[in-house]
């Protein structure tokens, strides 16, 4: 009876990350276009104004039984590979998209210069759009739903300050506190970022710009008198959710009191 679990367990973990067999590469291509949302979303910036496709790889593990994804590209023959985490869908496709969310919402991605007639009126603003979609992980799910349970509402990824270009992932616009939940790799968090080591000057340089960004963020907001707070991704959502709360409650308090 073991032995038909194990056996179940691993036919389902192929499906979810094992390309299948007989694809040629312009067959692999168009998978990774679909699941990107085209070929012009797979794009990442290496450096000296040049621009490469980048590939998600799925990797199961027979150990632990979890897929994982991560971002792969080449540079004049060197090959960068950034892990993305987990994915969980239980087909290849749904996890390539996962991934490519993931390379999304981490700001792995960039986009093509913009063409002539286009919607977009400037390279900036049509990588701003397409960054809005860069929400919703799962560390934020996890925490969102802990905060609603407790009554908690809030808004999603919206701009505290509107006329500030800087987007908070949970906001309580009332008692005015921004919460950030930052990623690992791309806000240089030292116990779990690792630093690609091709091109490295120009990610850890990248890496600290997203630094230098997340203080100035902070020290905006709380001169506008807003209170911040930044978890990181592999923070305990219970542990984060405790803090808001006791911020969000705070912050009641003191309103009330003023008034």
């Amino acid at each position: 009876m073991k032995s038909t679990s194990r056996s179940s367990e691993k036919a389902m973990s192929d499906r979810s990350w094992r390309p299948r067999q007989g694809l040629d590469r312009a067959q692999r291509s168009r998978e990774q276009d679909r699941a990107a949302g085209g070929a012009k979303r797979r794009l990442v910036d290496v450096g000296g104004g040049r621009l490469r496709s980048a590939t998600v790889v799925l990797n199961g593990s027979s150990r632990t039984g979890r897929v994982g994804a991560v971002l792969r590209w080449s540079v004049d023959g060197h090959s960068t590979r950034v892990p993305l985490g987990e994915v969980d869908r239980p087909t290849r496709a749904e996890n390539l998209r996962e991934g490519w969310r993931l390379a999304e919402a981490s700001g792995l991605l960039s986009s093509a210069p913009v063409a002539e007639g286009s919607w977009a009126s400037s390279p900036g603003t049509r990588k701003s759009m397409q960054a809005n979609k860069g929400k919703n992980t799962k560390p934020e799910l996890r925490l969102r739903s802990l905060l609603h349970r407790e009554g908690l509402r809030y808004r999603v990824s919206i701009r505290p300050i509107p006329p500030l270009r800087r987007t908070a992932d949970i906001v309580f616009t009332k008692v005015k506190v921004a919460v950030f939940v930052d990623g690992c790799y791309w806000h240089g968090c030292t116990e779990h970022r690792t630093v690609p080591t091709t091109n490295r000057d120009f990610w850890a340089r990248k890496i600290e710009g997203n630094k230098a960004r997340d203080a100035e963020t902070v020290r905006l907001l709380e001169q506008a008198g807003w209170k911040v707070l930044r978890f990181w991704e592999h923070v305990p959502a219970e542990d984060a959710a405790r803090q808001i709360i006791e911020a969000v409650t705070t912050e009641r308090l003191h309103a009330s009191t003023v008034k």
